[in-house]
């Protein structure tokens, strides 16, 4: 199966091409540093030329008022062009209780992407994860004052991008789903509690005060951003990640 995979050189999308050339795929990574841009739609044609599949792991470089535009922008481009020459399914990712956050501009930019790629002409799949674990050095820097991190106690369950990447893997080679999967890390945690887990793993000089005010996961509303229902849990448990 021959797979374009957008975005295909960053964190996920790297791991997906891997695994996919693993199976016997031919998967192909693109992105700025291969010449393709999903907003100028430069190279974007090239790209999925005889691709059976269309991954989307393309991100917007920032998560203010500007991001809804560039996934507009982004997947009206994909879909035009993968349309053209035939892609017969469209894969992307986004982000578990992304629709129950409306206080947050991003969010709601990957629900407008959702919503595209829904009322496009491809037949589709849409994977929603929770939170990375990756990120969360990334969460605590952005309320880091001195050697004082502030989080608040919202419950975050923090999926590792290995298994993120074995699952878009898995659905870009199977059926369109023409719906929704979503898939968790196997444990819940205040996000308080995250950060303290991760400090005592990899101490650096800085502790943890909750303050239920701090930073973007303030204004998420109980646990909008853990896994529901039939979600698909995942096993990497965040203390193995560390280790």
């Amino acid at each position: 199966m021959n797979i374009a995979v957008i975005g295909g050189t960053g964190l996920i999308g790297s791991q997906v091409v891997k695994k996919l050339n693993a199976a016997g795929h031919e998967a192909v990574p693109h992105s700025l540093s291969t010449g393709v841009d999903v907003i100028t739609g430069q190279g974007l044609a090239e790209a999925v030329a005889g691709a059976d599949v269309v991954v989307n792991l393309t991100n917007s470089p920032t998560f203010d008022d500007a991001s809804p535009a560039f996934f507009r922008t982004s997947m009206d481009n994909l879909l035009a062009a993968s349309h053209k020459v035939g892609v017969g399914h469209a894969v992307i990712l986004s982000i578990i209780g992304a629709d129950q956050v409306p206080d947050l501009v991003y969010y709601r930019a990957k629900v407008l992407q959702e919503d595209i790629l829904k009322a496009g002409p491809i037949p589709y799949s849409i994977v929603r994860a929770t939170q990375f674990m990756e990120f969360i050095d990334a969460v605590m820097s952005w309320t880091t004052e001195a050697n004082t991190v502030r989080l608040p106690t919202t419950p975050l369950q923090p999926i590792a991008a290995q298994d993120i990447s074995d699952t878009v893997a898995e659905v870009a080679v199977g059926p369109p789903l023409n719906g929704t999967l979503d898939i968790a890390g196997p444990d819940v945690f205040p996000l308080d509690e995250l950060g303290r887990i991760t400090l005592n793993a990899r101490p650096d000089g800085r502790t943890v005060v909750t303050d239920d005010t701090a930073g973007m996961f303030a204004v998420v509303h109980g646990d909008a951003l853990t896994a529901k229902g039939d979600a698909r849990i995942l096993p990497t448990h965040y203390s193995d990640w560390l280790s």
